[in-house]
């Protein structure tokens, strides 16, 4: 992949990352927890902060311009550990979509 976007702002959200991946325009959504007392950090992508995410995305594909031939969401959960362990990370390609 290609980043060309790192949290991307705007009123109501953020886009951490932005990248290609050939020609699709990948909105990624990381979340992060230090050990999993709270969960596991792809816990943490519920319902609204979902649909904040393809929000934030419409934004930026109306204000951006782009040569995508299509989109997707994914999402990167990293957990770091207190004991020094080396943190763990999961990825999540196409995590989600776009209703109605």
């Amino acid at each position: 992949m290609r980043v060309v976007a790192r949290n991307w702002r705007r009123a109501g959200g953020e886009l951490d990352i932005v990248a290609y991946d050939g020609g699709t325009l990948v909105f990624v959504e990381v979340r992060s927890r230090t050990g999993e007392e709270r969960g596991h950090p792809l816990e943490a992508v519920t319902a609204r902060k979902r649909a904040q995410v393809v929000r934030v995305a419409r934004l930026y594909l109306h204000e951006e311009t782009s040569q995508a031939s299509g989109f997707r969401f994914d999402v990167v959960g990293v957990t770091f550990w207190s004991d020094g362990r080396t943190p763990t990370l999961d990825y999540v390609a196409d995590a989600f979509g776009v209703a109605g």
